[in-house]
């Protein structure tokens, strides 16, 4: 394995497309070419560990503090829940190989290990941005039409949340049956969609994932909190309009 990784490095300064396919030809077995040197890969590491233990330990926190507390189990709540879920669970089942691989200068889980890590990351990743989504809208119409909390909101807030899991899963499953594929990415420690195969199946994908679920979602939020930016200063300027006029009536 240490002679695969030694003679891949000495021939990409050759010829690259000759790495790029021995690298991927040692990819089932563990290993994977690498663009990193060894400090460049220590660092990363670091970054993952820092960035998983904090996550874990943060989202964790949020959990049990909303397991305990009856107070802080309110509609809008479950929406946050539903994020700090999709992101534990890539602390818990992504993070940690990216880290090994890290550590290592390669990736260690084999090919359905890089195909599992691509679609659960990116399943998990899209399910906090539509969930994202769903709460900025949710905040708009609470705000343009405020209502207590009742069983239909709950019913609402529910819907939302099993929307960010099946429109994610109609999105990340593509890639497991043949539009596009996932595979190793960036310094080969990480795996994702490919996004640098130029065939037409390739790109129609990524154009789709960029726009439904990247463009449409930011669109949702920009449209949500901009509405209520614009209510927000309304608002506002009534109040001095009207303080204005009260000062003005009182005066002797």
């Amino acid at each position: 394995m240490i002679v695969s990784n030694v003679s891949l490095s000495g021939c990409a300064g050759v010829n690259s497309a000759l790495c790029a396919g021995a690298g991927e030809g040692h990819l089932g077995g563990g290993s994977y070419r690498t663009t990193l040197s060894p400090t460049g890969h220590l660092i990363v590491a670091v970054c993952l560990g820092f960035i998983g233990t904090f996550g874990l330990m943060n989202n964790l926190l949020v959990l049990v503090l909303f397991c305990r507390y009856k107070m802080l189990r309110s509609p809008i709540n479950l929406l946050l829940i539903n994020i700090s879920i999709s992101d534990l669970l890539v602390c818990v089942l992504g993070t940690p190989f990216s880290f090994a691989a890290s550590t290592q200068g390669r990736w260690l889980i084999g090919e359905g290990g890089c195909v599992w890590y691509g679609f659960a990351n990116s399943l998990f990743g899209i399910v906090s941005l539509i969930s994202l989504a769903v709460l900025s809208y949710e905040r708009y119409s609470t705000m343009m039409a405020p209502t207590e909390a009742d069983s239909s909101n709950y019913y609402k807030i529910s819907l939302g949340i099993t929307l960010s899991w099946v429109y994610s899963l109609i999105w990340t499953l593509p890639p497991l049956f043949g539009w596009s594929k996932y595979g190793p990415e960036g310094p080969g420690t990480t795996c994702s969609v490919d996004w640098e195969a130029k065939t037409a199946n390739n790109i129609s994908y990524i154009i789709c994932l960029f726009v439904f679920c990247l463009i449409v979602p930011f669109l949702v939020i920009i449209f949500s909190y901009g509405k209520l930016l614009c209510a927000i200063r309304q608002v506002s300027q009534c109040g001095e309009g009207f303080h204005h006029t009260a000062h003005i009536a009182h005066k002797p």
